[in-house]
Parts: C-alpha cells; sequence; structure tokens
C-alpha cells in the first residue's frame, strides 16, 4: 500500500511530488525548506522548521522523528554548519541516524537549508 503526504507548500503541484511516501515500513520525506516567516531566520531556525514540517509528515504517516534512519542535508553556505548540526542534534536527540551535509549553490525560494529524511516505521 502506498500512502503519500501532502504539506500544502505551493511547488508541490507545480513540481509534482510529495511531501512524504510510505510504502509498507519505508517512509521517504521530501527535500524540506522553512516557510515564511521562517525564511527570513538564521540556519538554525530554518533547519528547526524544515523539522518541524517533517515532523507533522511523519506523524501523518502514523510515524515519528524516533524513526528516522538517514537524513540528508543541503546548505548554501557551510559556515552554517554548525548553526544546522545543532538544530539537528537538538530534534533527533538519541535516535542519531546517519546523516549527511552538503553544500549547494542555491536552494528555492532563498533557503539556506533543505533536509530530507528517510525513516522505517516501528522503530519510533
Amino acid at each position: 500500500m502506498r500512502q503519500t503526504v501532502s504539506s500544502g507548500g505551493p511547488y508541490e503541484d507545480v513540481y509534482g511530488y510529495s511531501r512524504a511516501v510510505r510504502v509498507g515500513d519505508h517512509i521517504h520525506v521530501a527535500g524540506t525548506t522553512a516557510r515564511a516567516p521562517d525564511l527570513d531566520g538564521d540556519a538554525y531556525t530554518q533547519a528547526r522548521a524544515a523539522l518541524s514540517i517533517i515532523e507533522t509528515a511523519l506523524g501523518e504517516v502514523g510515524s515519528g522523528l524516533g524513526a528516522a534512519v538517514r537524513t540528508v542535508t543541503y546548505v548554501t553556505d557551510l559556515a552554517d554548519a554548525d548553526l544546522v548540526a545543532r538544530a539537528h542534534r537538538e530534534v533527533f536527540g538519541e535516535v542519531r541516524p546517519a546523516a549527511t551535509l552538503v553544500e549547494v549553490t542555491g536552494l528555492l525560494g532563498g533557503a539556506r537549508v533543505e533536509i530530507e529524511v528517510y525513516a522505517v516505521a516501528g522503530y519510533e
């Protein structure tokens, strides 16, 4: 069974994607950025906002942050790595998913941070 979640972001219809997709126990959360007014904040604020959207999406497919097994974070400036790491650490705590952080040349909407999450339900 395939379950999809929309967060209502305007680009979901333009691009044709879902915020999250669950097939069986496997959950994939699309690259997620903060939204206004959090886009005006620093990388920490943006990361926390993105992770909040991700947490909501995971909840909508019957899971949670405790099921996260991998995160991929994109930043537009590696100087923001410590701010993003602090947000990641605060949100995931002892879950400690496998994680990658990559610098990119740009993100949609002027975002500084975008985060993807892969989760396996039942391990919350």
